[in-house]
């Protein structure tokens, strides 16, 4: 059914098969599509910044102490923003905030534009790098919006895809950046790539994609979300796997020309692989999550990511640009895995305690497809706040030490933290008894094996 205002369904029901291969996966596959296409775009703008900072040399007037404070900015936004991107979905629909969201991606690029150029005070550049910071809102939405188009058997790869696919934007844009540094020409090309893409993404959007009715006017969702203590244990994870990602992608080059001397060009080389390998393998942590469950591929992999980052120090320590730089990519590779696997965690952890509450069949699917929709973007939020915390104490590692290694030993802490609530409320043999529902039954059994949890 149409109404005025977007094209509106009705009735979707992913977890009924016969719908699922008549309509339903046809519909989701399409919507998915254009989700990411929007995403990646927002993803660009949101870290816009982190290459706009190599362009701008001494004729800019600013330290390195200034550039790290300009994408902590940058990335503190994004993850704000986040939270009412979360609930535009239930208050306008999918497709309509996609639509909105998109276009409003304009302003910060068409600010950057203006204000690009030797002689502009580090305060206006402050304040234009604010408005970039709308771009990472675009992932709140987007997850929140997928989440409700699959079923919970697909939603590892769906969701693993979406926010993939978003995640390239990152090292796109820093591609770009490098094939015009490598042409000579200055941050305004890169500025004009990028306003008639989003033009396009809008457009598109428009034309293609649709609202649900199952999840407009649910506002309240993200209200119980909040106060579910799940979201939070989930967004502690989500600092030490996405966080990484977004922090070391606005932080890279400017360690390699900070610590390492390297020029803009040469960092430019470096800085897109490991943003662009941690994109395409977050699908590949889904599947897996979806396959050997979430918690184990999560442990699993914040045991690596500590491991990735004690050689970081050392390498620092030794003087080591290959070590470093490999290591890095290696981290970078993990924290996309870790990304994967944890949000298939979250849909599982839901539907187990619709379960574990008594809930059976579709009120058991729809309390878990509601509740774990509205904690995405609050995870969201606050697991791009790791991004802040990476690059403030960067910033604070060189003025302290003049290298990063200081702040690598306080990451690979927090991994240890992550790692130890991983295991300890996911993976630890939980009581056959829950505390907040009935003895476990097969079915709920099943559901926390898919959710990601040790089996009793």
């Amino acid at each position: 059914m149409t109404v005025p205002g977007g094209r509106w369904i009705q009735h979707w029901d992913p977890e009924d098969e016969t719908f699922w291969k008549e309509t339903g996966e046809r519909v989701a596959r399409r919507n998915l599509f254009f989700s990411v296409l929007s995403e990646h775009i927002g993803f660009s703008v949101w870290t816009l910044w982190s290459v706009l900072v190599l362009f701008m040399g001494p004729e800019y007037g600013l330290t390195p102490a200034d550039k790290f404070l300009l994408t902590s900015v940058v990335t503190l936004v994004g993850a704000v923003v986040r939270v009412p991107y979360t609930f535009a979905v239930a208050v306008f629909g999918g497709r309509n905030w996609t639509v909105v969201s998109a276009g409003l991606l304009l302003v910060p690029t068409v600010a950057a534009f203006l204000v690009m150029e030797p002689g502009t005070s580090f305060s206006t550049f402050l304040l234009v790098g604010l408005l970039a910071g709308i771009g990472g809102g675009n992932f709140a939405s987007s997850m929140t919006n997928i989440n409700a188009f699959f079923p919970l058997r697909k939603k590892g790869w769906a969701l693993g895809l979406n926010a993939g696919g978003g995640n390239i934007g990152v090292p796109v844009i820093q591609l770009v950046a490098l094939a015009i540094i490598g042409a000579g020409g200055g941050p305004r090309v890169l500025l004009g790539v990028y306003i008639p893409l989003i033009l396009v993404a809008a457009v598109l959007a428009a034309r293609f994609m649709d609202n649900l009715t199952s999840v407009k006017n649910d506002t309240g969702a993200a209200k119980d979300a909040a106060r579910d203590a799940h979201t939070w244990i989930m967004a502690v994870l989500y600092i030490g796997t996405f966080g990484s990602f977004i922090g070391y992608s606005f932080a890279f080059g400017q360690v390699l020309t900070t610590q390492f001397g390297r020029t803009p060009l040469q960092a430019a080389y470096l800085t897109f692989v490991g943003p662009l390998l941690g994109s395409l393998i977050r699908p590949l942590g889904g599947r897996l999550a979806d396959r050997y469950g979430g918690a184990r591929i999560t442990l699993g992999n914040f045991v690596a990511m500590a491991a990735a980052t004690a050689v970081l120090v050392a390498a620092g320590m030794a003087k080591s640009l290959p070590l470093f730089v490999t290591a890095f990519v290696v981290l970078f590779v993990l924290s996309g895995l870790g990304n994967g696997s944890t949000f298939k965690m979250i849909p599982g952890i839901f539907q187990h305690k619709a379960l574990a509450q008594g809930l059976t069949g579709e009120e058991a699917v729809a309390y878990g497809r509601r509740l774990s929709g509205a904690s995405m973007g609050l995870i969201g939020a606050v697991g791009a706040l790791g991004g802040v915390a990476i690059n403030l104490a960067f910033r604070q590692s060189f003025l302290s030490v003049g290298s990063g290694t200081g702040a690598f030993v306080a990451f690979l802490a927090y991994y240890a933290v992550c790692f130890a609530v991983t295991w300890a409320v996911y993976l630890r043999r939980p009581a056959v008894r829950m505390p907040d529902g009935p003895a476990e039954t097969a079915e709920t059994a099943e559901a926390k094996d898919r959710a990601g949890y040790a089996r009793v």
